[in-house]
């Protein structure tokens, strides 16, 4: 099992590994050093570093795994890149559905490729989609991912790299928030997160605080206004572990 110290979910399982960059968002791609530290280590699946690579023999690992579990697909890697073929995509779709025991939370930055093949894909309903949006410029992200047929639709504001004002919360139903981490990272302003907090009460939909980010993330912790937020979708939703 794929542990994961992701706050959001339990375990990550990778199909697909490496990607390219996209976005400001992926400046400082969390992923990306992974990976290269993971090829230095000899790790199999990694001997491309983060050039785009499918993985078929970890296609159905999620089966192998009983206990219910939230799972985070593609943590290295994004499912709708223009790379991975749409039977591919179709494949991990069907194993989702054949492992219906678990959550799968699908996160991608290519919402037009989303949109695109949203009628070519079956959508199980323990499948959370969801899409990256870092600042105003790619808000356009949550409209396409409003249009698809996923049961359960998520926005993930992180890095939040700007404000996020009158978001759009019609049809989402679970807002995570957080800063960047590690080498360079670059700052984020509680008025933001405060502000995106504020939206998510007014519109009913569950807010998750990751974390504030920054060079020494575990120093900077996760309190928000003096509390942690944790809040999650109710849509068939099990307590994540440590939640």
């Amino acid at each position: 099992m794929a542990q994961s110290t992701i706050e959001w979910t339990n375990a990550t399982w990778n199909p697909v590994t490496g990607c390219t960059k996209v976005s400001p968002g992926c400046k400082h791609c969390y992923a990306e050093r992974m990976a290269h530290r993971l090829q230095a280590m000899g790790q199999p699946n990694y001997v491309n570093g983060f050039k785009l690579t499918l993985h078929e023999h970890m296609l159905e690992r999620p089966l192998t795994w009983k206990q219910p579990m939230l799972i985070f697909v593609n943590s290295m890697s994004d499912l709708f890149h223009p790379d991975v073929p749409l039977d591919f995509i179709q494949q991990v779709f069907a194993v989702m559905r054949r492992a219906e025991w678990h959550r799968f939370q699908v996160l991608t930055k290519r919402s037009e490729r989303l949109l695109a093949l949203n009628d070519q894909l079956a959508w199980p309903d323990n499948v959370w989609m969801g899409v990256s949006v870092e600042n105003e410029a790619y808000r356009f992200r949550v409209n396409h991912l409003r249009q698809t047929g996923a049961q359960v639709k998520f926005l993930s504001l992180e890095p939040l790299l700007g404000p996020l004002p009158a978001l759009h919360l019609m049809g989402i139903d679970w807002v995570i928030v957080g800063g960047e981490s590690g080498p360079g990272a670059r700052p984020m302003s509680g008025e933001w997160v405060v502000d995106i907090q504020q939206q998510c009460l007014r519109a009913d939909v569950p807010f998750f605080f990751k974390q504030w980010g920054g060079a020494k993330k575990k120093k900077n912790g996760r309190m928000l206004e003096g509390r942690t937020w944790e809040q999650m979708p109710a849509h068939g939703m099990f307590t994540v572990a440590g939640g």
